[in-house]
């Protein structure tokens, strides 16, 4: 549930080159480059296919009635100058098979994402594209092939196959550089690196205070900014936005200069952060993106490995020492949205003493019972609610006003094709990733079946009793309740895109009858879209900016609550 700026590797030169060399086609042969690449390769190939000319086809690829053509192959041992034949028979989205694909003229491109291999601590060996530093996006991680996009005119009747050769290996990610106020700790997670078999590296892009230098005295409360693969810490700027920049659109938001409220929205940041009287404390965006997704979702899993120890009882220790942290739960607060959203409910409730408020913006199903619309225990098919005569597709997608952009259906396909054994980097396949037993091959147990729907019922047994939110707080509240009945803050548009809103009014319903009562929050965006973060007064293109000082003086107000006699409350108040 995210938007990724996606780079441009190829030139437009290239592109119009090939605009000008048409091939005939009824199927595609990709090959390999014989030199430049490692003697044995493992991967999939994935192939797009569009009538649209504007942008390379790998930056095309979506969900929606104007998706692009993708196809998908698994290729295993493929030496320099090999190939893989994707021709009837390779499964295919949104049309399954390339015979039925309409004969006329596109554009296609290839990309190889590679795979390493992995043995882990579980004694299973698996293949998964490990994490580059793109944040798992296929279409850009370092290391994988593209080809050219090529012009070709495709008729299914015919029994040629077009070559498209890979010729460009993408290159590394410059790694970001410490500033002022950025600074970057990199922490190799000996829990990690076990599991993985490999060293696994955890890394935090951390937001100091102003004149942090200056103070050595001061030790500062630790905010964690949960959700996707960051970069590098976003929207903080130390300039002003420049006007000459050419404007940039956001068509989710009707915004014709989205860029230049992004830059405004990052400047005016600086200053309320560098202000007299806005409290010093530490902000840290954590990217521990791993061989299944750009995120890990901060939680112990059988297929992941012990990525909550690792970022609570590792990692957070190594930076607060680093960085002069308070080192106490009642110092600490998390927030995010969507995936954030979840993880920083997730964390509050697996280690609730280790924090003293978590803020869930539109959080991901925090109750398993209305999964993206699906009840996990109770409906038999993800894809379809099946009666005596009929079925109805299940909506995956909508916009504020309801109307639906795709279904459960046609987004399973798309990440099937994308990778099979939950390897697409997408939404469920994390889900199942996260959340599912390890399976006898060592990939995750399918929650349910992607081609048919029929959802397992044994798997969705262990998702509810390890993972869905809601069940973990009625099973545990007796315990549980007293550490966090006042530190969750629940907040979702009651329009939200993927339907997450209906997980928090079960939560709400859960927590509005709690013993020991709930003191906390829980509030709805009238009409608002993903991701709603609980300001009432502002839109979503512009409270989605602000997420950083947004719940400060709900932290200060829980701080003055919660702190311990003789605790330290102003060294950081410089």
């Amino acid at each position: 549930m995210r938007n990724r700026v996606m780079g441009r590797i190829l030139t437009a030169a290239l592109i119009s080159t090939a605009l000008a060399m048409p091939a005939a086609a009824t199927g595609f042969r990709v090959t390999l480059p014989a030199t430049g690449v490692d003697p044995v390769n493992d991967g999939r190939i994935i192939l797009i296919i569009t009538p649209d000319a504007s942008k390379e086809p790998r930056f095309q690829v979506r969900l929606g009635a104007d998706a692009p053509q993708v196809f998908g192959v698994n290729v295993d041992g493929l030496k320099p100058g090999g190939s893989a034949t994707v021709a009837s028979g390779v499964l295919g989205f949104p049309i399954d098979d390339v015979a039925q694909v309409p004969a006329g003229e596109y554009m296609v491109q290839a990309v190889f994402h590679k795979y390493t291999t992995y043995h882990l601590a579980t004694g299973h060996t698996v293949k998964l594209p490990a994490a580059r530093g793109a944040g798992q996006n296929w279409r850009e991680e370092p290391g994988n092939i593209i080809s050219e996009p090529v012009k070709i005119r495709f008729n299914p009747a015919s029994k040629e196959l077009v070559t498209i050769p890979l010729t460009k290996v993408i290159p590394p990610v410059e790694q970001p550089k410490d500033s002022e106020f950025i600074r970057h700790f990199k922490f190799r997670s000996e829990r990690l690196s076990r599991f993985w078999g490999t060293d696994v590296f955890i890394t935090g892009h951390v937001l100091v205070p102003r004149d942090f230098d200056k103070h050595p005295e001061a030790r500062f409360p630790l905010v964690i900014n949960h959700g996707h693969f960051p970069s590098d810490f976003g929207g903080f700027s130390t300039t002003p936005p420049d006007l000459t920049e050419p404007c940039k659109p956001e068509p989710r938001f009707n915004e014709p200069c989205y860029n230049r409220i992004q830059a405004q929205e990052a400047f005016d940041l600086y200053k309320r952060w560098t202000s007299d009287n806005f409290p010093r404390f530490l902000i840290v965006e954590i990217d521990h993106s791993n061989p299944y997704y750009d995120d890990s979702y901060a939680v112990n899993s059988a297929n992941l490995g012990p990525y909550g120890d690792a970022i609570m009882k590792e990692f957070v220790p190594a930076l607060e020492a680093k960085f002069r942290g308070l080192g106490q739960g009642w110092a600490r607060f998390t927030y995010g949205g969507s995936t954030g959203g979840w993880e920083a409910l997730a964390v509050q409730l697996f280690y609730p003493d280790d924090f003293n408020g978590a803020f869930a913006a539109c959080p991901d199903p925090v109750d398993f019972r209305e999964y993206t619309g699906i009840n996990l225990y109770a409906d038999k098919n993800a894809f379809w609610k099946e009666g005596p005569f009929t079925r109805i597709p299940r909506p995956a997608h909508r916009d504020y006003l309801g109307h639906v952009a795709y279904t459960v259906d046609q987004e399973q396909r798309l990440e099937l094709v994308l990778g099979d054994h939950s390897r697409s980097g997408q939404q469920y396949d994390i889900w199942e990733a996260v959340y599912s037993p390890q399976g006898p091959d060592g990939y995750p147990q399918r929650i349910f079946d992607k081609r048919t729907g029929v959802i397992d019922p044994k798997v969705a047994a262990y998702w509810r009793e390890n993972y869905d939110l809601v069940h973990i707080m009625q099973r545990d509240w007796k315990t549980l309740g007293p550490k966090v009945k006042d530190k969750i803050f629940l907040y979702a548009g009651d329009m939200d895109n993927y339907y997450l809103n209906n997980a928090v009014y079960l939560a709400e319903d859960f927590l509005k009858k709690a013993n020991p009562p709930f003191t906390g929050e829980i509030a709805y965006g009238d009409r608002a879209e993903h991701c709603w973060n609980g300001d009432p007064n502002q839109p979503n293109h512009i409270s989605r900016l602000r997420y950083h000082t947004m719940y400060v003086d709900k932290m200060l107000k829980r701080i003055q609550a919660a702190a311990p006699k003789g605790a330290d409350l102003t060294s950081w108040r410089y």
